[in-house]
């Protein structure tokens, strides 16, 4: 387990207004139907089909189908004003649970194992209350569910089929439910939160042979060892020290026999970087050094290079906005947290390109109860009193933004 915080022993609630701690009985729930029936990206169909039938239920207005399984919802106010979009993913990943609880996934070998589940009820249950307030804010506010956070992302298409015009988004704000931090508390910064995701195959083509006989071959385990080393180089020698950076070679597959010189060798891996400058820079070098190595060595090679996602990158005044509401909201021990940057990556980076807004986690482990468990891992589970700190957070800023 990871939790580099201290345990919250208390958890002030007495901010949460009445009327949304009285939600959390749905929205404890919502989220455990989410998590029993979890769904991979571009499949959240039992998911998009419970959200419309709850967001008929409460007469909001909202599209389907949106990027496949995308939903919109809208809820206008009694007053013109801006326009706030909210945005929660929806999809799973390919974990079997090994969580021995109630809510269990049913779906075998599909877990909602990084609090995508808890992000859709508490944006449902957002929307639940703003649709029974709408003297309380001016304007219009957009809650968009989004598939296929996970990969191979859901953000990009939904932008590309229109969910932040008519009306014109002016804002958009994010929260990620973070076993990182502790239970109520808010991590939010201006600038680079989450770093850029790009990806990498490479085979290399070597001369296989008798491993008695090296003379004889181009040995494609040496030139790939020659290879991931020289990669490191990247991060340590090219790119600014004052920029974090990573260069992670995640696997690397050659050889048959221990006595055989395997002929090919195959790697993968991913870069991961906050500043947008280093975006052509890093695909750049790893090519120059694979290319570089092979010459060397008589060996030729394939590459592949690919960018998934781009930093994501918080507005300050949008940031500023959120650490205002959540100075109103949260009492525990660790407050608020400004660095709590992630080398992890998020598509929702490609909405605060478009409009200005901010993504920020809200802590959602407690040891005490043995929720600490990091993201992506088969027992990972968070402590449930996190939902209705996310809607009053929500809550909060819409009222402060669309006032």
């Amino acid at each position: 387990m990871v939790f580099t915080f201290p345990t919250p022993n208390f958890i002030d609630l007495s901010q949460i207004r009445l009327e949304i701690r009285s939600l959390q009985t749905r929205l404890v729930e919502w989220r455990r139907r989410f998590h029993q029936r979890p769904e991979l990206g571009f499949q959240e169909q039992l998911t998009t089909e419970f959200l419309s039938q709850k967001l008929t239920e409460m007469e909001i207005d909202h599209r389907t189908g949106i990027a496949k399984t995308g939903i919109v919802a809208t809820i206008e106010s009694n007053h013109p004003g801006p326009v706030l979009a909210i945005r929660a993913d929806m999809d799973a990943l390919p974990i079997q649970e090994e969580n021995d609880v109630s809510y269990r996934s049913k779906h075998d070998g599909i877990m909602h194992a990084c609090g995508h589940d808890g992000h859709t009820a508490i944006a449902l249950g957002t929307a639940c209350y703003l649709s029974q307030h709408r003297d309380d804010f001016k304007g219009t506010v957009k809650i968009i569910f989004q598939p296929a956070e996970e990969s191979p992302g859901g953000a990009k298409p939904m932008i590309e089929e229109g969910v932040l015009k008519n009306p014109d988004v002016d804002a958009i704000i994010g929260l990620h439910l973070w076993n990182n931090l502790p239970l109520g508390t808010i991590g939010v910064r201006s600038g680079a939160l989450m770093a850029a995701v790009e990806c990498f195959r490479c085979t290399i083509q070597g001369k296989g042979g008798h491993g008695a006989m090296p003379h004889q071959t181009v040995d494609s385990i040496v030139v790939s060892a020659q290879i991931v080393n020289a990669l490191q180089t990247i991060v340590a020698r090219n790119v600014n020290p004052i920029d974090s950076a990573v260069v992670t070679v995640g696997e690397l597959h050659a050889g048959t026999a221990l006595n055989v010189i395997a002929d090919t060798a195959r790697m993968s891996g991913t870069v991961r970087y906050f500043n947008p400058a280093l975006e052509d820079y890093i695909g750049k070098r790893i090519d120059e050094i694979i290319a570089g190595v092979c010459h060397g060595h008589g060996a030729t090679y394939e590459l592949d290079y690919w960018r998934l996602y781009p930093p994501t990158i918080n507005d300050a005044r949008i940031a500023d906005l959120v650490r205002s509401v959540a100075l109103e909201v949260v009492e525990t021990p660790a407050g608020i947290v400004p660095e709590c940057q992630t080398m992890g990556g998020e598509d929702m980076s490609f909405f605060l390109q478009e409009v200005p807004g901010c993504y920020f986690f809200l802590g959602s482990a407690n040891p005490e109860k043995g929720l600490a468990y990091p993201h992506h891992h088969p027992r990972f589970d968070f402590d449930e009193a996190a939902l209705g700190v996310g809607v009053e957070m929500f809550v909060r800023c819409v009222e402060k933004f669309c006032q």
